[in-house]
């Protein structure tokens, strides 16, 4: 049955800003929004079913492009080693940093990851997001990544909300593979990616291209091979260090190219040009104590889509909110409240390929949507913390999860 959602303001984030559209409504059916407008415009049809929304204030659901939400164990205790003066060097040599999370991951259950998963996912989708991304790249073998990427699967059949699967395996290099990344690299090509993504499990592929990690020779082998399977790619770059990792995302039409700290003019020219979008992730630039910025006025020139990220993720940024990842890109990377909407919306859609069905609220387009009880859309950035009054709407249908507590 169509249903028209009215007597609301509405926030369409249909051309990358608001898009205001005052006393509004829109127009759903089958899961897809049918017309937006406003109210006094909206269509007549017999046997309407109407929902009052009470004034809010309506925005696209919240998309999280950029999670690794599904991991075993737990790292607080190396957080509070860090904050004692223990160095992160040696935190890793006594075991610690990525390696105890790759074993409490390899040692964990399929339910057991997919238990801890979905209360961490659940405080995202709890505040509005309806769609997210998760990467793998705890597992780092065949049998550990295809055991998280089912999870995440499971968490997108069982939850109400969109997911979208990445496999990290090129993330770190793995102990049986001490001093060989290369080996380690080849195995993933040869091996690992083909058969996770005969398996159906994997909808793109990352990497992390960086000095600790992998040179950009041993990125490019992963993307030629994600090309041969058909995969986008996305690509960590340019975090801790310039090594052009951008550039190289660009040439391969990446989705997204994300961290970005230490990206040159040339490497966002190159981002532009190939319409990769580049996504903040100002929780770990935060937990991190990161200095230096990413090259903010260079990319607002140059007109590349900024997306802004949770990167919940064990080790550097352990961030259960997107609503305040808004409020930091705004304070530490000084975008405007709007600026930080599309960068959760339109431009995260874009990110993770979605851009034709998600994003906005546009005739055509999945209806996802939130309807706030706030004054204005830039509450959404302003609040540090606190549950905000919504309702959310799913495929056009209204979601309880946002009452469930698990």
């Amino acid at each position: 049955m169509p249903t028209l959602w009215h007597n609301c303001h509405l926030a369409t984030m249909a051309q990358g800003g608001y898009s205001l559209i005052e006393d509004g409504a829109l127009l759903t059916e089958d899961g897809l929004i049918l017309w937006v407008g406003p109210r006094a415009e909206a269509p007549a049809q017999p046997g309407l079913h109407q929902v009052d929304l009470q004034g809010r204030w309506v925005t696209p659901g919240l998309i999280d492009c950029h999670t690794h939400l599904v991991y075993g164990g737990n790292r607080s205790a190396e957080f509070e080693q860090r904050l004692e003066g223990v160095s992160y060097a040696q935190i890793a040599a006594a075991g610690g940093g990525i390696a105890n999370t790759v074993n409490a991951t390899r040692a964990a259950s399929e339910d057991e990851l997919f238990s801890s998963a979905r209360r961490r996912l659940a405080c995202l989708l709890r505040e509005g997001v309806t769609t997210v991304e998760i990467k793998s790249g705890y597992g780092l073998d065949l049998p550990s990544e295809r055991k998280m990427l089912r999870v995440i699967r499971r968490l997108g059949a069982e939850l109400p909300v969109t997911v979208k699967a990445t496999c990290l395996a090129a993330h770190a290099v793995p102990v049986e593979y001490k001093n060989d990344a290369q080996g380690y690299i080849d195995f993933v090509c040869d091996r690992l990616l083909p058969a996770l993504a005969q398996e159906g499990l994997v909808d793109a592929v990352d990497a992390f291209c960086e000095y600790l990690a992998f040179s950009p020779a041993q990125v490019e082998q992963v993307f030629r091979v994600a090309a041969g399977l058909g995969l986008p790619v996305k690509l960590h770059a340019e975090q801790l260090s310039s090594l052009g990792g951008a550039s190289l995302a660009a040439r391969y039409r990446a989705l997204s190219a994300d961290h970005l700290e230490f990206m040159t003019e040339a490497d966002v020219a190159a981002m532009a040009a190939a319409g990769t979008v580049a996504v903040l992730l100002p929780g770990a630039f935060y937990f991190l104590r990161e200095t230096r910025l990413p090259p903010m006025q260079a990319l607002f020139d140059q007109g590349v889509a900024i997306a802004i990220s949770s990167d919940s993720n064990p080790g550097t940024s352990p961030a259960l909110s997107l609503r305040l990842m808004m409020n930091m890109a705004c304070t530490l990377f000084r975008l405007t409240p709007e600026q930080a909407l599309a960068g959760v919306t339109l431009n995260a859609a874009k990110a993770l390929g979605l851009g034709a069905s998600h994003g906005s609220l546009e005739a055509g387009k999945v209806a996802d949507f939130v309807a706030w009880a706030i004054d204005r859309p830039a509450d959404l950035a302003y609040w540090l913390g606190a549950d905000l009054d919504k309702r959310i709407i799913r495929q056009g249908a209204e979601s309880t999860f946002s009452q469930e507590r698990i």
